[in-house]
């Protein structure tokens, strides 16, 4: 129960219970508060505004990391999972690095058969030329003894000549 007195414009309740006065005293307290809350919502929705603003660009950052650096690993990490959990076996992919590697192992072979034969056929150049260099000289001797003999043969017949001419 209340009691209002009622003068020419104003009407003020005067609450009888001890409720009705904390009502009224809060009701009273909450008007005198209004601009103050006011200003704290502004502050406030100022301050998250601010942090937005902060946060957006980290926010983008942390999406752009996970799509170039995490999102490949858990998807490799995923498909290799799938791979070995599928009862359908892949064809493999392994016989072409096969091929190219027996390749490769062919011509290191045939490039050493290649060195050594290259090896052993200057070797046997060397052998040669040597051989014949040899043949050549002994030639030569020959023939030099030969001229010798040849020109020894024809100064003694040159001399029985000329010894009978006389």
């Amino acid at each position: 129960m209340s009691l209002t007195l009622r003068r020419r414009r104003v009407v003020i309740e005067v609450p009888t219970t001890w409720t009705g006065r904390m009502k009224a005293q809060a009701v009273r307290t909450g008007r005198r508060m209004a601009p103050m809350a006011d200003q704290a919502r502004l502050v406030a929705n100022r301050r998250v505004e601010d942090a937005r603003y902060r946060v957006a660009p980290m926010l983008e950052n942390a999406a752009h990391r996970v799509e170039d650096q995490l999102a490949p690993k858990v998807s490799y990490v995923l498909t290799t999972a799938a791979d070995r959990v599928s009862p359908v076996r892949r064809k493999s992919r392994q016989w072409p690095m096969f091929t190219l590697m027996t390749g490769l192992a062919l011509g290191a072979v045939g490039y050493m058969f290649y060195r050594r034969n290259a090896q052993q056929w200057t070797d046997h150049m060397k052998e040669s030329a040597s051989d014949a260099s040899r043949w050549v000289s002994e030639k030569s001797d020959r023939t030099r003894e030969t001229a010798d003999q040849a020109g020894a043969t024809m100064s003694s017949t040159a001399d029985e000549a000329s010894r009978k001419m006389s």
